[in-house]
């Protein structure tokens, strides 16, 4: 098999593509043959070191990925030769096959594109953990997406919609703002253009939104905070701006808010049957029409290089996704 493997977790160039031996399942996991494979920004932090998960080295990057089972461990009954799947781990998924937990491969119904299989698990599940799961959504409640045009922000988006919910997407550039209407937001908001509180404030008809997905942390998160309404649910997702936010304790307090940490690896691996639920209502959604990934870019496996310095420079609308031939 061929693979980026990481023998030190120092960054993109480390990484180097090779030949490794093609692994056989052990009792318990899966074998997939690997066709598709997308990048998230905690595979970046992941081979930099700085993700709160730190596999051992040397190991293969890559969380989220999609092929066809091609060997089955012992004990594994619900999975199949042949059977093509959906796959979620902490690693594995930029090679050409990946062993794993069957427990972490979800089989996918006729007619899921493979493609969208590979830009969906993970994205679409936190977007659905955190807005159906930790915050309760209910139908006619405001949404507002920061970084709404990225990978997670589009999922989640997309999952809020489909919930009943009236979004606002907030970015940085007008092009990703338009961007976010085609993609249903009810409206979308440039941050670098005039007060983000007053934008709030009259999107919401002075209420403050009901709920705040947060992917991106740093300077954002304060001012949307205090914009809140009363009861709101402040989604803790991660921090793909670079700065962890310190907020105000009193904050939470006069609101009677709630700051809710979103951790979905976790989630899968502490509540595997739950997950398996919330995905087969995605995948309703999906077969549906009301879901359906955005992907900025398709590259060769080999090309992954080139996808993180795409992702590093923040132009991506979605997700980028590898692929086998």
């Amino acid at each position: 098999m061929k693979a980026w493997l990481c023998s030190e977790p120092v960054g993109v160039d480390a990484l180097t593509w090779t030949e490794l031996p093609t692994p056989d399942p052990q009792p318990g996991e899966v074998r997939v043959a690997i066709r598709a494979a997308s990048l998230n920004f905690p595979d970046l932090l992941v081979v930099q070191g700085k993700y709160q998960v730190k596999p051992i080295p040397p190991f293969v990057p890559g969380a989220e990925f999609a092929g066809v089972v091609d060997a089955v461990g012992a004990g594994v009954t619900h999975l199949k030769r042949g059977d093509a799947v959906a796959a979620i781990g902490a690693t594995g998924g930029f090679a050409t096959h990946a062993c794993l937990p069957a427990t972490q491969v979800i089989a996918l119904s006729p007619g899921f594109d493979i493609d969208d299989a590979a830009a969906f698990t993970f994205t679409y599940g936190t977007a659905h953990h955190a807005l159906v799961d930790r915050a309760a959504l209910q139908p006619g409640e405001t949404v507002v997406v920061l970084g709404a045009a990225g990978g997670v922000g589009t999922a989640a988006l997309q999952v809020a919609k489909a919930a009943g919910a009236r979004v606002l997407a907030v970015v940085s550039t007008d092009i990703k703002c338009n961007r976010c209407r085609e993609l249903g937001a009810d409206d979308a908001l440039n941050y670098t253009r005039g007060d983000v509180r007053e934008r709030l404030k009259a999107f919401t008809e002075g209420r403050g939104p009901d709920v705040v997905f947060d992917p991106v942390g740093g300077d954002l998160a304060e001012p949307v905070f205090r914009s809140i309404a009363w009861r709101g649910r402040y989604l803790v997702i991660g921090f793909a701006g670079g700065g962890i936010p310190a907020l105000p304790w009193n904050l939470p307090l006069l609101k009677g808010a709630s700051v809710v940490g979103v951790f979905f690896g976790e989630f899968v691996r502490r509540e595997s049957h739950t997950f398996a639920a919330a995905f087969a209502q995605l995948a309703r959604w999906y077969a549906q029409g009301r879901l359906k990934p955005v992907i900025d870019l398709r590259l060769p496996m080999s090309a992954l290089p080139e996808a993180y310095a795409r992702m590093s420079s923040r132009q991506v609308i979605g997700k980028l996704v590898l692929v086998n031939a």
